[in-house]
This record gives C-alpha cells, sequence and structure tokens, in this order.
C-alpha cells in the first residue's frame, strides 16, 4: 500500500469535517502509520475496511473480524505476506483501542494493551519477557540500547509506575509538563518489558494516558512520525561517552511539543543520527538525495545506508545488509522490495547467483 495514497485517502475524510468520520480517520491514519516502526505496511484490503468503518457501514468489531477472516481464508503464506497480516490485525486493534474510553494507569494496562494489539500474532503477547534483548538501531550506527534486564522488569515497572501515579503536574506550565512526560514516557519504553511490539504499545499507552489530562491529543503527529518517536526513545536512552553522545529527551520533546502544543518542529530522523554534527551535514545529505535520477523521488536514509552497502557488495545478502544498517533481515526484505518498485535498485541474473544493482547516481 503506498503510503501517500492512504494517506490522502484518509485525509479526505478529515477536511471533510464531520466530527464522527475526523475521529475515526485520525484512529486510523495513527494505527497505520505506527507500523512503521517495524518497516510493516497494511494492506490495501485493511484501507478499504477502514473507509467502511469511517463512513459508519461497518463497526470497529466488525472489521476486525473482516481482517482476521480475510487471513484465514488466504492460502499464500509468503514471508512479505506475514508482515502484511501482522500490520492489519495490528492497525485495526489499534484503532479499536484508541476509540475505545476506558484506561487505568498500571503496568497491568500496559501488558492489556500490548495482549490486545498482538494476541494471535506473538505467542507472547501480553507477557514480560524472561529473557534479556539487544537490538541493532540504525540511529546508532547498529549499537543497542541498554534495555533492563528481564529479572528486573517488574520492580522497575512498580517504582516506574508509583513516581509517576504520586506525581503533580499542578503548577507545571504546558513546557514544563511535556518535559516531564517526555522523561516518563522514556523511562517505561527503556524498560522494554515485552519481546516485540514495545513501541507500538508504548505509543498507544501513551495517547491514553494523556487524554486522561484532557490533552486534545494530536494523534496525527504520531502517524505521520512514528519512526521519529521510536528513534527518539532510542537516543533518549544511548550514551557512548568515548564519543561525547549523551542520553537526550530533547528529540523527544520536540515530538511531544509538536503533540500537545501544535507546535511544528521539524522531525528529521537524520538529526538524530549519532553521526550527524553539523548543519553542514544537513547541507550535504539534501544534495546526496538532489542527486537522485528522479527530480521527484525523496529517498530516505535508510534507503540510503541499503544502497551504499550495494554498491560496496553488489552480491550482498539480505542478512548481510541488516548487519551493516542495523535493519531487521525482515524490514531489509520489505525495504529491497519497495526499493526495487521505486525504481532504486534491481536484482540481476535471479535470487540464487544474482547480484544487486544500483539504478541511482549519487
Amino acid at each position: 500500500m503506498s503510503d501517500k495514497n492512504w494517506e490522502l485517502e484518509l485525509n479526505e475524510y478529515i477536511r471533510q469535517g464531520e466530527p464522527d468520520r475526523v475521529d475515526k480517520s485520525v484512529a486510523w491514519k495513527t494505527a497505520i502509520g505506527l507500523q512503521d516502526v517495524d518497516g510493516l505496511k497494511p494492506s490495501e484490503y485493511l484501507l478499504e475496511t477502514a473507509k467502511e468503518h469511517i463512513e459508519g457501514r461497518i463497526t470497529i468489531s466488525e472489521a476486525d473480524k473482516r481482517i482476521h477472516s480475510y487471513y484465514e481464508e488466504r492460502q499464500d503464506r509468503s514471508e512479505i505476506e506475514a508482515d502484511t497480516k501482522e500490520a492489519d490485525i495490528v492497525s485495526v486493534r489499534i484503532a479499536k483501542l484508541l476509540g475505545e474510553k476506558t484506561f487505568q494507569f498500571s503496568p497491568i494496562e500496559w501488558q492489556n494493551i500490548h495482549r490486545k494489539l498482538f494476541e494471535g500474532v506473538f505467542s507472547h503477547a501480553g507477557k514480560i519477557r524472561d529473557y534479556n534483548i539487544t537490538k541493532k538501531e540504525w540511529v546508532l550506527k547498529g549499537d543497542t540500547v541498554m534495555y533492563a534486564s528481564y529479572d528486573s522488569i517488574k520492580d522497575t515497572l512498580d517504582y516506574d509506575f508509583s513516581q509517576e501515579k504520586n506525581f503533580s503536574y499542578e503548577g507545571l506550565s504546558i513546557e514544563e509538563s511535556v518535559r516531564h512526560i517526555a522523561k516518563f514516557t522514556s523511562g517505561i519504553w527503556q524498560i522494554h518489558p515485552f519481546g516485540e511490539g514495545n513501541t507500538r504499545s508504548t505509543a498507544v499507552f501513551i495517547i491514553k494516558y494523556l487524554k486522561t489530562f484532557g490533552f486534545n491529543v494530536s494523534n496525527e503527529t504520531f502517524a505521520e512520525n512514528s519512526w521519529y518517536f521510536r528513534n527518539a526513545l532510542v537516543r533518549s536512552n544511548y550514551n557512548d561517552w568515548q564519543n561525547n553522545i549523551h542520553a537526550t529527551t530533547e528529540f523527544l520533546e520536540l515530538f511531544f511539543e509538536n503533540l500537545l502544543m501544535n507546535a511544528n518542529h521539524e522531525l528529521k530522523n537524520r538529526y538524530m543520527h549519532v553521526d550527524f554534527r553539523s548543519e553542514s551535514a544537513i547541507q550535504s545529505a539534501n544534495e546526496v538525495v538532489s542527486k537522485c535520477q528522479n527530480d521527484t523521488l525523496e529517498m530516505s536514509l535508510e534507503e540510503l545506508a541499503i544502497i551504499n552497502v550495494l554498491k560496496s557488495n553488489p552480491s550482498a545478502t539480505q542478512k548481510a545488509i541488516a548487519e551493516k544498517t542495523g535493519k531487521s533481515e525482515r524490514t531489509i526484505k520489505r525495504r529491497t522490495v519497495e526499493m526495487q518498485d521505486k525504481g532504486l535498485i534491481c536484482r540481476e541474473n535471479g535470487k540464487r547467483n544474482g547480484k544487486w544493482k544500483v539504478l541511482v547516481e549519487l
């Protein structure tokens, strides 16, 4: 499903201004946009189902059942199909949860949100992990955040939630409140209590939590900047003092200012990369993008990273590309398919003995 097409179609309902349709459309935009944190793209069928729900022809529960039936009837089970299935199922569940007027501030609520989002998708849905994890991050050049040890998760969750529950926002300016919310969100995300799906469940939890304060939460900020949100969480929990890199919530604060204060900060992932240093780096990055053969084509840094790997090693496997870029192998498989569709790269001489060819000049 094209990023631009689904946004344009859902934005049309928002422009029409009918309150019920606007609320549903924004929830769906958020639900679909959040899949990008794991490089997942929902199907056209999901979009058509969303439109029927927005127009009032089906309920959200009926939309949920329709998506389940759709995949139960399908026989082809390619890996890309599996990714799309996850994106579709989780999208409809996020839209459903965002439409519900229930919430309890507790670690159990966060677990319940994870379970409701990923039941039948992950075997560990709603379960606290019992193993330690690391995750290679593009924004850290393949390094990982230090997540909470599995045997300290429960105590750490209880402590963070207790501290937040006893914190008083009374008398704080909106700017001070935003800074505190950014720190709280950063702290609970760093615990990473689940094996997978932490960022999506964190986003849903935080949106619902913020609504209890009466904030007019701009869900579209999540919809349009979900990968930025994840990278900002990563940077808020990463230190490399030897290279003068320090954990900072400044990027996350910009996100929350857009979310809660209708600010208009430019949220660019490249600004958070540990190699980003100066305005000249911005200019250099922009010059690289402008050299693409198609002037209307805008490449992400993720695509540029893949291209750089392929230029140095045209025979690179998807596993090798994943290791070099710090992304998951599943994400690389999806991205290389997308990049072939966009005319950035192509495969020559077949899958087994073939090589990659870069079709753009950098």
